[in-house]
Parts: structure tokens; C-alpha cells; sequence
């Protein structure tokens, strides 16, 4: 029983690496990492396949803290 992944703000991380784009981040979901990975998995497809996401995934950036 280790320390779980989450983020301080309990929001996990989505989107693409600033210093390097073609790398993709989803991490951070916490205890809910099953529940939410196929919303996830939607959304890295979307960064992947440079189309629009759904959501605003301005939240869930890694420069947020």
C-alpha cells in the first residue's frame, strides 16, 4: 500500500509535453484511474490524431501548478 498518483488539486494530468509534443501526458487520476481511463483514452486519441477534444483541456495541464 503505496501512495496513490494523484495531483494536489485531485484533477489528473492530460495533454501534450511542452518540451517535447509528439509525447502525450495522462496520469494523476488518483483512486479513479479505472473509472475515468476510457474518458482518458478518448481524449489522448483526439491529441494523438490532432483533432479538437471534447473538453476544454485546459484544466488538466501539466503547467498548472
Amino acid at each position: 500500500m503505496g501512495s496513490r498518483p494523484s495531483m494536489p488539486d485531485s484533477l489528473p494530468v492530460i495533454g501534450r509535453a511542452s518540451a517535447a509534443p509528439r509525447v502525450v501526458y495522462a496520469f494523476g487520476h488518483g483512486h479513479l484511474g479505472l473509472t475515468q481511463s476510457a474518458a482518458t483514452a478518448r481524449l489522448v486519441t483526439d491529441l494523438v490524431l490532432d483533432r479538437s477534444p471534447a473538453i476544454d483541456l485546459s484544466p488538466f495541464r501539466a503547467g498548472r501548478f
